[in-house]
């Protein structure tokens, strides 16, 4: 498209990205709606394509910090994309995608991520799927056994106005145990987290907020159910006590939880396995490596070792190329000259960056090349968490 002109899109534009995404997702933006709309791209960096005058395409990002092992990095997390339907096939994501990347790189943010809405899209931009989530559903007409010993320490209900404080600390210490999680400002808290209603079902009550020393859970209550927005533990008997309580509360038969983590533990508590079904397993957080030697020199590693990865990258030239990646305490990733190890895309570089996905897979599938015989399993050795990537934040 040889009008395609891509530029910033000013604040007082914001009610137009917010029609726009209307129209690309077949929504109803609704009047209770727009406040959060209108926040989140206020907080964004916004991005616009035009042809011929017309928008043609949008794309924001949020500034944000991701946990990966080992800690946080700066990242750039993407919403709000979208083009028109007149307009597709004609490079107009691919240009705003370039300006991201050129955005992204210049603030010095080493990530990006999305949660897509047709996943098949953004492989081609370099972001591979680096975690899942899973649905639950628990019966609780009944008493709900548990084989875990809960933690006798009281819990206690929190206003949401609260929470925020409370549960923060909570929050940041569990973002150090399971990589994926967004860092959350008070703000955040209150308009993702703590909405007075839930945008999806506005039957559902108000959040409320119980407490426990070492976790929390967040919850609404509606038509006999309980629905799980959001629950964090230090250990298993926290987990334990928070579902118990949660099981026992009057007047409901049934907890939905829409997002838990795919290694979540209830399923192994529950006394009865029946009583607690996995109803839905779903892929959620992309992650793309903007700077990718900056992105491995940030997180841990498990294990020592030394690779040379030939890294193709069809967008960000800075990137493609052999890397000699050394694991460890004191991670280091620099250009070299040297046989490679594996060859893999930076998408498949992505998937396995938080620990999600194994690279002895991607080579059986064909997807990954290894050239050394037991490279891949090696690295999958370094890779290695605790505990399964999850992200539960809306964006």
């Amino acid at each position: 498209m040889t009008d395609l002109e891509i530029r910033d899109v000013p604040e007082a534009d914001v009610d137009g990205m917010i029609d726009f995404s209307g129209l690309v997702f077949h929504q109803r933006i609704r009047e209770r709606d727009l406040e959060r709309w209108r926040w989140m791209m206020r907080r964004a960096e916004r991005i616009g394509a035009w042809s011929g005058g017309v928008r043609a395409g949008q794309l924001a990002t949020l500034p944000m910090r991701l946990a990966v092992p080992g800690g946080t990095v700066d990242c750039s997390a993407i919403t709000a994309v979208g083009v028109l339907p007149t307009h597709r096939r004609r490079g107009v994501l691919s240009a705003m995608i370039e300006r991201m990347h050129a955005d992204a790189i210049a603030a010095g943010r080493p990530v990006a991520a999305l949660w897509a809405s047709e996943g098949a899209i953004y492989g081609r931009y370099g972001f591979g799927l680096a975690d899942r989530a899973v649905e639950l559903e628990v019966d609780t007409s009944r008493p709900l056994a548990l084989r875990t010993e809960p933690d006798p320490r009281p819990l206690r209900l929190v206003d949401p106005a609260e929470a925020p404080a409370v549960l923060g600390p909570i929050h940041e210490a569990a973002l150090a145990r399971r990589p994926g999680g967004l860092v959350r400002d008070a703000e955040w808290w209150a308009r993702t987290v703590l909405p007075d209603e839930e945008l999806s079902d506005e039957r559902l009550t108000e959040p409320r907020v119980v407490v426990h020393p070492e976790g929390y859970a967040i919850y609404r209550t509606g038509r006999g159910t309980v629905r799980l927005e959001d629950l964090v533990a230090a250990d298993p008997r926290v987990e334990a006590a928070l579902w118990q309580y949660l099981a026992g509360i009057d007047l409901t038969s049934r907890i939905k939880a829409p997002s838990r983590p795919v290694d979540d533990l209830l399923p192994h508590m529950a006394a009865d396995p029946d009583q607690v079904r996995t109803t839905a397993e779903y892929g959620a957080l992309w992650l793309r490596l903007v700077d990718v030697p900056a992105a491995l020199r940030a997180r841990s590693w498990a294990a020592d070792d030394a690779f040379v990865l030939d890294v193709a990258d069809a967008r960000i030239t800075g990137n493609h190329g052999r890397w000699r990646l050394e694991t460890g305490g004191e991670p280091a990733c620099e250009r070299t000259t040297g046989a490679p190890d594996l060859s893999l895309d930076v998408a498949d570089l992505g998937a396995v960056h938080l620990g999600g996905a194994r690279l002895s897979t991607l080579v059986r599938i064909g997807a990954v090349t290894e050239h050394t015989p037991g490279a891949a399993a090696r690295l999958d050795a370094a890779l290695a968490v605790p505990l399964a990537p999850y992200t539960n934040d809306d964006f």
